[in-house]
């Protein structure tokens, strides 16, 4: 079940530039969902993102300053590095970063463009419990870091643009490739059916499929699901990011049938954290 970002990458890229050149010096300091991070913090890691990838691209590696034997060793470390970036990144202008990112964006989407989706990935999915990843997931995976970032500026500074079908469906369809995963800890009978909903015309259907031992997913599902989960877009790539607990979540989240089996979800994180 790929799926093909690698040519939205410039589109999103040049939906940011053209955002980032509309924002007011008030809205640089605008708080986002993303914890303490401002809007300029978030930017400033969207460079960073870029950077990264093209050093690894030049064969350009740092090797970690500390051991990383766990999932929570290596979100531990991402943190690090990513604090340790955008602290240095406040010395930075808005305009020179806008030019930074807008530069390095176009060699970002580039090299992505020129992956080979059928090849395994340099880095594994962490977040769906893979320890070996094919490149169009690693890909995609990219791609919901590049438009998740994007919204929560668009989300503090009031403006929308990427809620559509052909940017949002793609990072939210990848999202939940982590439901299996997810549900990992969780049993149920052969055959039993959770059917995901995120509603309107950017959303869809997605059926977690129980074989007795674990889950898969499909986007087919062909009996009566034993529980269902409906949520609209923006409650989706909000709780799916940590940018909404699940106490808030719960508030904005319709879930039928076998409520505590359907409530599993509101557990998914499909990021590093």
């Amino acid at each position: 079940m790929m799926i093909e970002t690698r040519h939205l990458f410039p589109i999103l890229h040049s939906k940011l530039i053209e955002l980032l050149r509309s924002l007011s010096d008030e809205d640089w300091q605008k708080p986002t969902i993303a914890g303490k991070w401002t809007v300029k913090d978030i930017a400033a890691h969207l460079l960073d993102v870029n950077y990264r990838t093209i050093a690894f691209r030049r064969n350009y590696s740092v090797k970690p300053d500390r051991p990383i034997n766990s999932y929570h060793d290596l979100v531990d470390y991402l943190n690090h590095l990513n604090a340790e970036w955008v602290a240095a990144m406040k010395r930075v202008d808005p305009q020179t970063l806008t030019g930074l990112i807008e530069d390095t964006g176009k060699q970002h989407s580039d090299y992505m463009a020129s992956l080979d989706p059928d090849l395994e990935a340099p880095f594994s999915v962490a977040w769906a419990g893979e320890e070996r990843s094919a490149m169009w997931f690693h890909v995609a995976r990219e791609y919901t870091e590049k438009w998740h970032h994007q919204q929560q500026i668009r989300d503090a500074v009031g403006k929308q643009g990427i809620m559509d079908r052909e940017l949002f469906y793609p990072c939210v369809d990848t999202f939940m490739c982590g439901l299996p995963h997810t549900y990992r800890n969780t049993t149920a009978p052969a055959g039993t059916i959770i059917k995901v909903t995120i509603t309107t015309q950017t959303g869809g259907d997605w059926f977690l499929i129980s074989n007795g031992k674990g889950w898969q997913l499909d986007k087919e599902g062909s009996v009566t699901p034993s529980a269902t989960v409906t949520l609209d877009p923006d409650t989706a790539w909000k709780l799916f990011t940590k940018g909404l607990n699940q106490l808030e979540a719960a508030k904005r989240v319709q879930l039928d049938g076998e409520t505590q089996l359907a409530g599993v979800v509101l557990t998914m994180v499909s990021v590093m954290a």
